[in-house]
């Protein structure tokens, strides 16, 4: 059983920590907080990853009956997966924002950041949300969901370990070298969508046309 719990929480937070990129949203936390005090910040640093682990813990614990709800096949998700994944991995590799404008500014402007936009849209988003439910979707022992639980509370320990520091990182890395980071996990991570996509269309036709692939 501890083998089995292992498992999944190394297998979840080996699928989280990329696409959720905690690492590229230190830029944006700080940015978002630059008028903060230190206590102020780290608070918000708190909060942002108990929402962040919240949505995630939801998701994975609802994700099947959403599925049987809307009446999506696993397949059908891994390809929508995979293009959310995509897209979120170019704008990582052309060094888009991950906010838009109006999203920066409205941030700015507001006086707790934490649920919007930290958690959703940025690290909760639609691809991290979209890897919780097709990991639920594997689920079949109570023993496989404690084993992404504690994967989701280690993201969530590893995420609050990077806003709090991202200080320092950013001192060390410079804002260009963070970017650098940045476009080599973006690059993995397309790589980490294009199989997502591929496995999703294989397995599509293999469903529809079983003959094709005997």
């Amino acid at each position: 059983m501890i083998p089995g719990i292992l498992t999944y929480t190394i297998g979840t937070l080996a699928a989280l920590f990329p696409i959720a990129n905690p690492i590229g949203a230190v830029p944006i936390f700080y940015s978002l907080t630059a008028t903060d005090t230190r206590g102020k910040r780290r608070k918000q640093a708190q909060r942002t990853t108990i929402n962040v682990v919240l949505i995630l813990a939801v998701f994975l614990l609802g994700g099947r009956t959403i599925l049987e709800f809307f009446g999506i096949s696993l397949n059908v998700l891994r390809i929508a997966g995979g293009l959310l994944v995509a897209n979120a991995a170019w704008e990582m590799v052309t060094s888009r924002q991950r906010l838009t404008d109006s999203e920066q500014q409205a941030g700015a402007e507001k006086e707790d950041i934490s649920f919007t936009p930290m958690a959703i849209p940025l690290i909760a988003g639609p691809g991290s949300i979209g890897v919780t439910i097709g990991l639920a979707t594997k689920l079949t022992h109570w023993s496989d969901y404690l084993g992404c639980l504690i994967g989701i509370l280690l993201f969530g320990g590893l995420l609050y370990v990077c806003l709090v520091l991202g200080e320092s990182l950013l001192s060390i890395l410079g804002r260009n070298g963070l970017g650098a980071l940045n476009r080599v996990l973006g690059f993995f991570i397309l790589a980490i969508a294009v199989q997502l996509i591929a496995d999703g269309v294989i397995s599509l036709f293999q469903t529809a046309a079983p003959t094709l692939f005997k």
